[in-house]
């Protein structure tokens, strides 16, 4: 794995979490227990920080970055992303602030100032505009995101699923091939 320091923050990878070799963690980054970081993942906190919690898998492709700090925003945006959360392959999170139990499904963009509140399902391929809230407890879908339909008792059930997976794949990985 490629862990870089910028201007005096370095990541703080948690010793349970498993960051693939051909990722890239930089700057100002937290990685919390027993989450996973997949092949060809940027997560770049150089301008500002990105906190990932526990239990949070980032596939493959994924990028996670943050808004600098200017006249508009003196605080800039930083990226927030809860615990047992599956991002899934080739998703951009910006400035952001993901809450726990989401699944974000591949291809989805997520903007600056978005809020994506817990338990939420987001289409593969969906959009969450700056600045946008998505409700708790449905499934949203499209460019941009609309709230499509209360999430079932299956699918809630499949976010937690999901984490569990992405825990047990993880260990597999750190225990090496073979």
């Amino acid at each position: 794995m490629t862990i870089r320091s910028f201007l005096g923050a370095t990541p703080a990878v948690d010793t349970t979490a498993y960051v693939d070799e051909t990722a890239v963690l930089l700057g100002d980054v937290a990685l919390g227990e027993h989450s996973s970081v997949w092949p060809l993942c940027v997560i770049r906190g150089d301008v500002n920080r990105i906190s990932i919690g526990m239990r949070t898998n980032i596939q493959d492709g994924s990028i996670i970055h943050v808004t600098h700090r200017h006249a508009e925003h003196p605080s800039g945006h930083a990226t927030c992303i809860g615990s047992e959360v599956t991002v899934g392959h080739r998703v951009v999170l910006h400035g952001c602030k993901i809450e726990d139990q989401c699944l974000i499904g591949m291809g989805s963009i997520v903007m600056d100032g978005a809020l994506v509140r817990s338990r939420v399902l987001l289409g593969a391929g969906s959009l969450v505009p700056e600045g946008h809230e998505l409700e708790g407890g449905y499934l949203w879908l499209g460019t941009p995101a609309r709230r499509v339909r209360s999430l079932t008792a299956s699918e809630l059930a499949w976010i937690g699923y999901s984490a569990d997976h992405y825990v047990r794949l993880k260990d597999q990985h750190r225990a090496g091939p073979g």
